[in-house]
C-alpha cells in the first residue's frame, strides 16, 4: 500500500465533513455518503493490518518534508489493529445513532466524521504536537455531540455531565500542551522518533514526558482522576455513550502504550507507579457500580474499573504482559460498546435507564436478551468470549512477572464485575419493573410494554457476536497482538519509519 494513503485516513473523513455539514436539512445524500466514508475508512484500516501483520511499520511524512519539519504519519500492527476497531465502533455506533433517531439530527453525521477524523490522526502520527492537534480534533465535535444528544430533552443531569466533560477535558488538554512544552524546551524535539530512549537518558526528559502521560491517564480515566466518565457518559445519549466508550479513553490507552514504549523504551523505574494506580483503578472501578441504580452509570464505572486492567498491560511490559494489554485494549472496546448500544436500545424504546424502571425484558425481546448476556459474559471474562481469553491472559502475565498481589486483585475485581452483570439483568431483563416505577423514568415519561425491535437490537447484537467470533478464534488475534508487542519492545522498526519514512 502507498504510503501516502495514512494522511488521508484523517483528511479525507475532515472534508468530507465540510460537504455534509454544508448541506441542507433533509439532504438524503448525506448519511449515505457519511456510511461510505466509514466502511471506506475500516477497509483501509483492513488491509493496513495485513500490510503490517509481519511486525514492519509504513511511514509517511507530509507533503514530503524532511525529518522533522514534517508531520509524521506511522502506521503498524498495534495502530492498525486499533483502527479496524475504532473504524467498525464508529459505524455501528452510527448506525445505532440513525435507527434511534440521535444520527438523524442536523449536524451528527459531520460531528461524527470529523470525530473519526481526529481518531484516526491520533492513532497515526508520531509527534506529540501534532497528538495534542488531534486530540483537540477529536474533542471539539465531542462537544457539539453532547449538545444534540438531547436537543429538546435536557435535564439537569444532562447539563451537569455536559459541563463536567467540557472542563475537564480542557484541563486534561492544557496539562497534555504543557507537558509537550516542557519536552521540546529541553530535548528541542517532539518527534517521537528523535525522542526514542531519550527518557531514560535524561530525567529531565522523563519528568516532561511524564506530564504528558499523566494527562493522558486522566483522560483515560485512571485512579484517582476517574470520577469524570462515571458522570458524564450517562448523562449524554445512549448512541453517544456507546461511540465514546470506544473512542476517547481508548485511544489515550494507546497513546500511552505507545509513548511510554517509545520514549521510555520501557524503563522499569516507573513501572510500579502504574502497577499501584491501575490497580486500584480496577478495584475502585467495580465498587464505584455497587451505589448505581441505572444500567449506564453502573456499566460506566465498569468501564473504569476495565481500564485498570487493560493498563496493566504497560506497567508489567514484558512481550505477555503487552500482548495481553493490547488484546484486552481491543477485546474491551467492543465488548463495552455492546452493552451500551444493547442497555441504549431498552432506554431509547422504554424511557428509562432505571433497574427498577423496566423489567422482563427477556420475554418480549429474546434477541437483545442473547446479545446483552453474551457481552455480560465476556466483560465478566467467562469462555467461550473474548473476555476470558483477555482477562487470563493479563492475570498470567502478571503472575510470570511476580505480581501476584496485582494477579489476585484482577481474580476478585472479575468476580464482582459478574456479580454487577446478573444485577442488571435480573433487574431489567428477567424481574417485573416496581408498580410506581412509571412515574420516576428519566424522561418523566411512562414505561411501556411495547416492543424494542430488531432496528434497535441488531447494533449490539453484531458487536456481541463478534467478541464470541473472537473468543472462538482468539489465536488470530493473539498472534497479531504479539507482533504489536514485539513492536513496543524493540522500537527499532517503528521509529526507523518514523525518522525515514516508507516500509521498515
Amino acid at each position: 500500500m502507498n504510503d501516502a494513503v495514512l494522511p488521508l485516513l484523517a483528511g479525507v473523513p475532515l472534508g468530507v465533513a465540510g460537504l455534509v455539514a454544508m448541506a441542507p436539512r433533509g439532504a438524503r445524500w448525506v448519511l449515505p455518503l457519511t456510511f461510505a466514508t466509514l466502511i471506506a475508512s475500516l477497509v483501509v484500516a483492513v488491509v493496513l493490518v495485513a500490510e503490517t501483520r509481519d511486525g514492519s511499520s509504513i511511514g509517511h511524512g507530509v507533503a514530503g518534508w524532511p525529518a522533522g519539519i514534517s508531520i509524521p504519519f506511522v502506521a503498524d500492527v498495534f495502530s492498525s489493529l486499533m483502527l479496524v476497531v475504532t473504524g467498525l465502533l464508529s459505524l455501528v455506533c452510527t448506525w445505532f445513532a440513525v435507527v434511534s433517531g440521535t444520527g438523524r439530527i442536523h449536524l451528527f453525521a459531520p460531528f461524527v466524521l470529523v470525530l473519526t477524523a481526529g481518531v484516526n490522526g491520533v492513532l497515526l502520527t508520531a509527534d506529540l504536537f501534532n497528538l495534542f492537534v488531534f486530540i483537540e480534533v477529536m474533542l471539539l465535535p465531542s462537544y457539539g455531540l453532547l449538545i444534540l444528544a438531547e436537543r429538546r430533552r435536557g435535564t439537569d443531569r444532562s447539563v451537569r455531565g455536559s459541563r463536567l466533560y467540557v472542563t475537564f477535558n480542557l484541563f486534561v488538554s492544557t496539562l497534555f500542551l504543557a507537558g509537550v512544552g516542557l519536552t521540546y524546551g529541553i530535548a528541542r524535539t517532539v518527534n517521537l522518533g528523535e525522542l526514542a530512549g531519550a527518557a531514560q537518558e535524561s530525567d529531565a526528559v522523563a519528568a516532561a514526558v511524564g506530564v504528558c502521560l499523566v494527562a493522558l491517564s486522566m483522560k483515560a480515566a485512571s485512579f484517582p482522576a476517574y470520577g469524570w466518565l462515571a458522570r458524564a457518559y450517562p448523562s449524554t445519549s445512549p448512541a453517544v455513550t456507546a461511540l465514546f466508550s470506544g473512542l476517547h479513553t481508548k485511544v489515550a490507552i494507546y497513546a500511552i502504550y505507545r509513548i511510554y514504549a517509545v520514549v521510555f523504551d520501557g524503563d522499569t523505574r516507573w513501572l510500579w507507579i502504574g502497577l499501584v494506580a491501575f490497580s486500584l483503578t480496577m478495584v475502585v472501578g467495580v465498587l464505584g457500580a455497587v451505589g448505581e441504580n441505572t444500567t449506564r452509570s453502573i456499566l460506566a464505572f465498569h468501564m473504569v474499573s476495565q481500564i485498570g486492567y487493560i493498563l496493566l498491560g504497560v506497567a508489567i511490559f514484558t512481550a505477555a504482559g503487552l500482548a495481553a494489554g493490547i488484546f484486552y485494549l481491543l477485546h474491551h472496546m467492543i465488548v463495552k460498546a455492546s452493552l451500551f448500544l444493547s442497555a441504549g436500545a431498552v432506554e431509547v424504546r422504554h424511557g428509562s435507564a432505571r433497574l427498577d424502571a423496566v423489567g422482563a425484558v427477556a420475554r418480549r425481546e429474546p434477541w437483545l436478551a442473547a446479545a446483552f448476556a453474551m457481552a455480560a459474559l465476556s466483560l465478566a471474562g467467562l469462555p467461550p468470549f473474548s473476555g476470558f481469553v483477555a482477562k487470563l491472559t493479563i492475570i498470567l502475565a502478571a503472575f510470570d512477572a511476580g505480581h501476584a498481589a496485582v494477579a489476585a486483585t484482577a481474580i476478585v475485581v472479575s468476580l464482582l464485575t459478574l456479580l454487577s452483570m446478573l444485577k442488571i439483568w435480573d433487574a431489567v431483563f428477567v424481574s417485573a419493573p416496581r408498580e410506581d416505577a412509571s412515574a420516576e423514568t428519566a424522561g418523566g415519561g411512562v414505561v411501556t410494554e411495547q416492543r424494542v425491535g430488531m432496528k434497535l437490537t441488531a447494533p449490539g447484537l453484531v458487536l456481541a457476536l463478534v467478541t464470541l467470533g473472537l473468543g472462538l478464534g482468539a489465536e488470530g488475534l493473539l498472534s497479531l497482538t504479539q507482533v504489536a508487542a514485539a513492536g513496543l519492545l524493540d522500537t527499532s522498526g517503528y521509529v526507523a519509519a518514523v525518522l525515514e519514512g516508507g516500509v521498515r
